[in-house]
């Protein structure tokens, strides 16, 4: 009779920070599409910033972000030394909460400069994230620059869309 051997302390906490990791990912593209689709009529009655990407690109490019977050976060996880994966997923996790406030406050209650501040802090708090994939590997550092990019748009979106409708 074979017995199955128990994952190590070092296995062990490596699966349990990649559960963290995707389930705050996946609580974060839960909660942004909630909160982006509460009210659609208020979005579009918005006046846009000129460097407003057709609607067609952040169906496209969210779906990229959110797989590569979660593709790259996890192998970074798995193969990066403890001390960066802790300031990884901290890093995470405030990137993602501000990113969900800027959802929240933009979405629902129209604070529009609550807003631009929630998502520019996000894309500060992104780079360290791009910064430490880079680290691991160069390429996972590359696979992370759209979202970093993007967040750095969507930010200056905000704030252009408190310009023009604030």
């Amino acid at each position: 009779m074979s017995e199955r051997a128990s994952p190590s302390p070092s296995t062990a906490w490596r699966l349990l920070a990649i559960g963290v990791v995707i389930a705050a990912i996946i609580t974060y593209a839960a909660l942004s599409g909630v909160w982006v689709g509460t009210d659609e009529s208020w979005y579009r009655s918005l006046e846009q910033p000129r460097w407003q990407p057709p609607s067609w690109v952040f169906g496209f490019i969210w779906t990229y972000n959110f797989v590569a977050l979660a593709v790259v976060s996890s192998v970074v996880v798995w193969r990066a030394v403890p001390p960066r994966v802790g300031v990884l997923i901290f890093f995470l996790a405030a990137s993602i909460a501000s990113a969900l406030a800027w959802a929240y406050l933009f979405y629902v209650p129209h604070e529009l400069a609550s807003a631009a501040i929630a998502l520019s802090a996000a894309a500060v708090l992104t780079v360290p994230i791009v910064i430490i994939a880079f680290l691991a590997r160069p390429l996972w550092g590359a696979l992370l620059l759209p979202y970093q990019i993007w967040v750095a748009l969507a930010a200056s979106l905000s704030w252009g869309y408190l310009h023009l409708n604030g």
